[in-house]
């Protein structure tokens, strides 16, 4: 299938949000609470006549997703870029184009698309800064033979999830990485 025919499988954000079964208030929480900078505001304007499209690849139990999916939302309002959903486990076909690092079905990958359906940008599923921190945490655990190894991830995972739902300086980092990526690709085209 072309990426024109996988976008128009997808899913609204509207259609995403009441499919949810996991992390939707967390991930609207966010949604509500982040606001980008005028400066910012302004770089998306340019995109604007560009008449952007993406493809979000995500699952809604995903942690990273709660995180990048309602700021990548506010950009598209931006920027008049619209916006389709397709979970991953059911759409393996493209998420096996896309795989992190030549192997993982990392998520969420946001695949940017022009009119003609051509890909001009792909994100995900981290920021440079989020994959840093997570880096860091995962250095703290313990050995994975331990017998608190379990418990120490879910702990981990339990502080990453709460620092997504509330530490602004993350979300500003996801969403530079998300418009520089759209900026340096595209307007200068």
């Amino acid at each position: 299938m072309r990426l024109n025919d996988w976008f128009q499988t997808g899913m609204t954000a509207e259609g995403y949000i009441a499919s949810m079964q996991k992390n939707k208030q967390e991930m609207l929480s966010i949604y509500e609470k982040f606001s980008m900078p005028t400066e910012d505001k302004r770089k998306l304007e340019a995109l604007k006549s560009v008449s952007l499209r993406v493809i979000v690849l995500t699952e809604d139990w995903c942690g990273d997703a709660l995180l990048n999916i309602p700021i990548l939302m506010r950009i598209a309002e931006t920027a008049d870029i619209e916006v389709r959903f397709l979970l991953r486990d059911q759409n393996l076909e493209l998420m096996d184009e896309y795989l992190t690092n030549g192997t993982s079905r990392a998520i969420p990958i946001f695949i940017f698309l022009n009119q003609a359906g051509e890909e001009v940008g792909v994100w995900g599923p981290r920021a440079t800064e989020v994959q840093t921190l997570v880096e860091h945490e995962r250095s703290l655990l313990p050995e994975k033979g331990a017998a608190d190894f379990q418990e120490k991830q879910l702990e981990m995972y339990k502080r990453l999830t709460k620092s997504y739902q509330t530490d602004s300086a993350i979300w500003e980092a996801v969403s530079e990485s998300i418009i520089s990526l759209l900026t340096a690709g595209i307007i200068s085209r």
